[in-house]
């Protein structure tokens, strides 16, 4: 389908250590939905989300951006999708929060006045302005958050693929990134365990366990399935639960 940006078929994958990961996962999205992928934890959440560019490769065949997933097309994939850790310390290296953002937009060859420009519009988004010379090392957790964050929106991606993306925030920070996050105009997928975010932001959710997906479906249609959501180890949003 030329309206599909990603597209998962029979794909499986093991750790090393033999620990099946995902089992036969097959599922599309559409350019410019917002989708969800929930499940316990060892669930494959991170695992699913780290075949999008690449990070890992398996049994099965993936599809981003309309280019498979492999060796050869490693370079053009990884233009159009942004994937943010769940840990910020493992995405920013350099010295500066202007080198950091920098650094994605220089691998792309742009000229310097793009670049300076990405960087400003950028920390725009994530509303960081004047932070170019300060450490990220030395910012908040919230704050390093928003600069992984304006890191990927600097690369102009098509695909955006979060990690628990609210985790450990404290609530004005938690609710200033999920209104970043609603103005994103691309394709989101967000693995997280903040369901009440999740119910907020996507309209579509792929329920995970043991590397097999249980259920895709409308968010609201999953998260308020008391029989679905007790078996797999979750419970339902407060927002939900009060709504009744």
């Amino acid at each position: 389908m030329q309206n599909t940006v990603l597209k998962f078929d029979k794909v499986s994958y093991s750790y090393p250590n033999g620990k099946n990961a995902l089992k036969n996962i097959s599922f599309s999205v559409s350019r410019g939905e917002k989708i969800a992928v929930i499940g316990e934890n060892g669930a494959g959440k991170s695992t699913l989300l780290f075949h999008i560019n690449g990070i890992f490769k398996s049994e099965g065949i993936v599809e981003t951006a309309g280019l498979e997933v492999c060796k050869k097309n490693l370079i053009e994939i990884r233009k159009k999708t942004g994937i943010l850790f769940h840990d910020p310390d493992d995405q920013l290296f350099c010295p500066t929060v202007f080198e950091d953002i920098a650094f994605g937009p220089l691998n792309l060859g742009l000229p310097e006045e793009e670049i300076r420009k990405r960087i400003k519009e950028s920390l725009g988004q994530v509303d960081l302005n004047g932070f170019e010379e300060r450490s990220a090392h030395h910012l908040s957790y919230g704050e390093k958050k928003r600069i992984a964050l304006a890191s990927l929106f600097a690369m102009k991606p098509e695909i955006l693929a979060l990690d628990e993306p609210t985790s450990n925030l404290d609530p004005k920070t938690r609710k200033n990134l999920i209104s970043i996050l609603k103005n994103f105009e691309g394709t989101l997928i967000i693995a997280a365990h903040d369901l009440e975010a999740i119910l907020e932001l996507c309209e579509r959710t792929i329920l995970l366990s043991k590397g097999e997906i249980i259920k895709d479906g409308k968010t609201y249609d999953i998260l308020s399935d008391e029989k679905l959501m007790n078996e797999s180890n979750l419970e339902i949003p407060l927002t939900i639960k009060l709504s009744r």
